[in-house]
């Protein structure tokens, strides 16, 4: 099939080199120049784990081709992709500007029939007001379909190639044909396509991340209490999580949940309810614990340094909002090293990937370090942010040579409490 994608951000990169994997004929769309002559020549511009090596086979094959024309995009492809940003406005409300102004061009350039995909997080009625923007100016048939979608980032590709579900809203057979013939490669093992009307499978996507992020935040609320009480959120971890009506994923407290989608879609939810005079309670809760929780490490260090932090060092491990990615949008390490540098601390810090990224947000307040272990030299505090992989199994006693102080913060819960202990290492964690 012939498939135009337009935006080449995080999704409809995904989106686009997935496609093209599975034989269709893939053309993207982005405005950015620079970034268009990049990707022609097989720089992918974000990182996403196998995304490079699917990139690199389509666009030699000449299944994946990449152009700043709208034009090109929309006469090639019988399904167009919509992949575009939709970021918090002021009030908290989706921005959809992007969206409906590409709508509104399409209308003007579209000659023959064709089938228009939200792929974007938008509130629900967006597909409606993209079906207006194109009917003021089209002269042809066309239909739109919302098709949400369910990438975690760090995972990605295989979430794309191997789905639990496919949701597609249509109120068009002849829509929800091809978007089933379309799909059909990807679930081969049996999961579902699950056709719905348009403002379902809008809400579907808020729901689900609601959800999930309503699910952090109660961990989280367990652990702060687990501190109070002397309990170990861990424990009380395991045996909600063998419940098979709770789960064991999303139980892990921490610092918060950050990234390009939760702290976005759980305040559009928020604010469309309130919009159509509904209070979200749970969700206004989880929106504030989420905001307390980010920092909740604070009162810990300063209480470890009796309340002085001025000229200190402090080491941090973890800058992306989740491991596997380069992603620092609402990191919760970043509103953590912003207190820190407030408070007169100096901060040297290590990510696998996502220091160039935050290196633009902080230049050079911050101190880069090329190891891990490089952001140890005279520090007075190791504080953890992010849980990569290679922090899960330090060198303690390397840890212990290279810090002036032998203290860990946690917001991850990495460690055996009693094995750092026996390292001779003061540990504080969350919840424990």
């Amino acid at each position: 099939m012939k498939i135009s994608v337009i935006g080449t951000g995080y999704v409809g990169l995904v989106t686009g080199t997935c496609l093209a994997e599975t034989g269709n004929e893939v053309i993207c769309v982005d405005i950015d120049k620079d970034k268009v002559e990049k990707m022609r020549n097989g720089v992918v511009p974000i990182y996403e784990p196998h995304l490079d090596v699917l990139f690199e086979r389509n666009i030699k094959a000449n299944r994946l081709q990449f152009t700043t024309s709208l034009d090109e995009g929309l006469k090639h492809g019988e399904i167009i992709f919509l992949a575009l940003p939709t970021p918090e406005d002021e009030d908290g409300s989706a921005d959809l500007s992007y969206v409906l102004g590409v709508a509104d061009e399409i209308g003007k350039k579209i000659t023959n029939y064709k089938v228009i995909v939200d792929k974007s997080t938008v509130p629900v009625g967006t597909a409606e007001k993209v079906q207006s923007s194109i009917a003021k100016n089209a002269k042809c048939d066309f239909d739109v379909v919302s098709n949400p979608e369910f990438l975690r980032e760090g995972y990605a590709v295989d979430d794309f190639l191997k789905p639990e579900r496919i949701v597609i809203g249509s109120s068009s057979e002849k829509a929800t044909k091809l978007m089933q013939k379309l799909y059909n490669p990807f679930v081969r093992s049996g999961n579902p396509i699950i056709i719905m009307d348009e403002k379902s499978a809008e809400l579907t996507k808020y729901a689900a991340n609601a959800f999930l992020a309503t699910k952090i935040t109660f961990m989280n609320e367990i652990a702060n209490y687990c501190e109070k009480v002397g309990a170990d959120v861990d424990k009380v971890r395991v045996g909600m999580g063998t419940d098979s009506r709770i789960g064991k994923r999303f139980l892990f407290p921490g610092i918060g949940y950050g990234g390009s989608c939760f702290p976005k879609d759980v305040k559009a939810l928020q604010k469309a309810g309130k919009d159509k005079f509904y209070d979200f309670k749970i969700l206004n809760s989880v929106i504030e614990v989420n905001e307390k929780q980010k920092t909740i490490l604070i009162p810990k260090i300063e209480n470890y340094f009796n309340g002085d932090l001025s000229n200190k060092k402090i080491a941090v491990w973890g800058l992306a909002f989740k491991p596997e990615t380069d992603d620092v949008r609402e990191a919760p390490a970043i509103y953590l090293m912003e207190k820190l540098l407030n408070k007169g601390v100096s901060l040297s810090v290590y990510d696998p990937e996502a220091m160039p990224n935050i290196e633009k947000q902080f230049g050079d307040s911050l101190t880069y370090c090329d190891s891990m272990y490089d952001a140890l030299i005279n520090a007075d505090a190791l504080v953890i942010c992010t849980e990569w992989s290679i922090f899960r199994t330090p060198d303690f006693q390397k840890v212990k040579e290279l810090l002036n102080q032998n203290v860990i913060f946690d917001g991850r819960n990495l460690y055996d409490l009693e094995e750092v202990k026996r390292e001779g290492i003061s540990y504080i964690s969350i919840g424990r």
